[in-house]
């Protein structure tokens, strides 16, 4: 390990029998059901908030729907037993611990050493990959290495002054290490958020949590192994991969692997900012919350699922409209003319329409609010009640109005929350007023955060920018995996420049642009949805097959077309057609 890597007390833990690294022994029919209940909903037991946090990062991340082809056509859960290594790790200068996990598998391969290094989707916790990495490596005989990035769902209440220890229970604070410990907080300051209120900017550290990671898997090998020890990146092939935020890690942590740990990277879907190229999702992410309920009023979004309800476009879409007309943003007079005015906006700044016909889905469900709020609170470095624009997060109590938070719910956070709420009884309060646009001032001011020239618009974008990945070394194989369709990170404003960049400086990345994949495979299971497109976990499998194929038996990577013969799966069950994996 480096000399700068600081791991706290390791949690070592034996899944057999009934319980396995995989699903926790619920296979893939349990992973599919109702969440896994508790005993004691008040206190659950470590090992029933292990199960349900795997559960969860199941169902957030993979289609496990009937329709959906997951364990016929692609992906498998195998039962696989083994040990887990968990520990709160600290980068140098970081104010708060982040979460690293070891999986190690009874059967690893000792004859052909394999680390997969993986990093949370979205804001999740520590399990948050283990439908990519721990699906694809776990069966294969690889050890799995995961991190939080700084994120995750160890939440703390002010009110009670809780957090979340090392094994997923609660604790109050002074009496056990916590996951995340704000400093001095008001006891009316609602809920604290690691990612949003750390105040470390833990996206600019993603690529450096990403090898820590691969350093503590390492290490962990060598305890499990001791006879076989050292493990290290020069005997053990270490690969990267991860989905979405996670994506935006691993390239990350390729620009930043000065030790060339790293065997080879595949990254799905990335969240990934190029300095100078491309946009960064705070900028699409603010200017699609402001004009997109607008633009989706246009009949171009006629038929286009979130966007109607029963076939009639809500009165909200209009609404914002006149209030974006209100507010001098708009010049058009009428709601037609104002729709097609903000589409024009958005087609002007890159968007193509294919995004923005599946970016109706993360509209509809107020996405864009929710995650731009977080991400400004992180690139400003506030704490838990200093969130920029009059943000906070507040507990909803048993009769779900804002109070107490409900202690069944509280107990369960580490295992349900996403990282950024709302969910698991959290909500984002704040930013609104009492018109019929409640959630446009919110809105204006995370959008002013970005185009100002003020104090703390330059402080974003300095903390934006510090987020741009590095350019990874020569020779490095590099695999980018992203939907065509995808409406919450755009190709054109993060893979496509990505690529171009890469290869305009001597790189020779494997690019899939998956036609007909978007960015949820989860949503796959709503009706109609799940009928235009296909998950691109499969696809994300592949890239890990072809890749691992190249650097243990030398076989030349792929071309980018790889994935041409994609097509929608209709309103059947999926099959090997609509993917069209050579």
């Amino acid at each position: 390990m480096s000399a700068s890597d600081v791991f706290g007390e390791v949690r070592v833990t034996t899944h057999r029998g009934t319980d396995d690294l995989l699903s926790a022994g619920l296979g893939l029919r349990g992973l599919a059901g109702t969440l896994a209940p508790f005993a004691e909903p008040t206190a659950p037991t470590p090992a029933e908030l292990r199960r349900r946090a795997i559960q969860s990062s199941w169902k957030g991340i993979a289609d496990l729907g009937p329709k959906g082809g997951f364990g016929s056509v692609y992906g498998a859960v195998p039962a696989v037993p083994g040990r887990e290594y968990q520990a709160f790790a600290r980068l140098p200068a970081a104010s708060s611990p982040h979460r690293v996990l070891v999986q190690v598998p009874d059967d690893f391969d000792r004859t052909r050493r394999c680390l997969v290094v993986t990093a949370s989707s979205g804001s999740r916790g520590i399990y948050g990959a283990i439908a990519l990495a721990g699906a694809w490596g776990l069966p294969r005989g690889c050890a799995v290495a995961y991190t939080d990035k700084g994120t995750g769902s160890g939440y703390f209440d002010t009110a009670d002054g809780t957090g979340v220890s090392l094994d997923g229970t609660r604790a109050k604070a002074g009496t056990a290490e916590l996951e995340f410990e704000p400093k001095h907080p008001a006891v009316d300051a609602g809920i604290a958020v690691k990612h949003a209120h750390s105040g470390d900017n833990p996206e600019a550290d993603w690529g450096r949590h990403v090898l820590q990671a691969a350093r503590f898997g390492l290490a962990m090998l060598d305890r499990a192994f001791p006879e076989q020890a050292p493990f290290t990146a020069a005997n053990t092939r270490v690969i990267a991969t991860g989905l979405s935020n996670g994506g935006g890690a691993v390239l990350q942590a390729a620009g930043d692997d000065s030790d060339d740990m790293l065997a080879g990277v595949v990254a799905l879907e990335p969240n990934v900012y190029v300095a100078g190229q491309g946009r960064s999702f705070f900028d699409y992410g603010t200017e699609a919350a402001l004009l997109l309920p607008c633009a989706m009023a246009a009949p171009a979004f006629d038929g286009v699922p979130f966007a109607r309800v029963a076939g009639v476009s809500p009165p909200g879409w209009a609404l914002r409209c006149a209030s974006l007309h209100a507010h001098g943003r708009l010049a058009s007079a009428t709601p037609q003319g104002q729709a097609s005015e903000a589409l024009e906006k958005l087609h002007a700044t890159g968007w193509k329409d294919n995004a923005l016909a599946v970016a109706a889905s993360s509209t509809s469900l107020d996405l864009w609010r929710a995650v731009t709020a977080a991400y400004a609170s992180a690139y400003l470095r506030r704490g838990v009640g200093a969130m920029p624009c009059g943000f906070s997060y507040r507990t909803l109590n048993a009769a779900g109005v804002p109070g107490p938070a409900d202690p069944r719910v509280r107990a369960a956070w580490w295992a349900d929350a996403g990282g950024i709420p709302p969910g698991a009884g959290v909500v984002l309060a704040g930013g609104t007023d009492l018109s019929l646009d409640p959630t446009l001032p919110g809105n204006i001011c995370l959008r002013d955060l970005w185009t100002g020239v003020d104090g703390d618009a330059v402080a974003l974008r300095a903390g934006v920018e510090a987020t741009a990945a590095a350019l990874p070394r020569e020779g490095l194989p590099v695999f980018v995996v992203h939907g065509a369709d995808d409406g919450l990170i755009p190709t054109a404003f993060s893979s496509e420049p990505y690529v171009r960049w890469l290869r305009a400086s001597g790189r020779a990345p494997v690019f899939w642009k998956v036609p007909y994949a978007q960015h949820f495979d989860a949503f796959l299971a709503f009706p109609d949805f799940g009928d235009r497109h296909v998950p691109l976990l499969a696809f994300g499998y592949a890239a890990l097959d072809r890749l691992w194929e190249h650097v243990a038996k030398g076989r030349a990577l792929p071309e980018d077309a790889a994935a041409a013969g994609t097509k929608p799966r209709g309103a059947g069950t999926l099959t090997p057609a609509n993917l069209g994996i050579d």
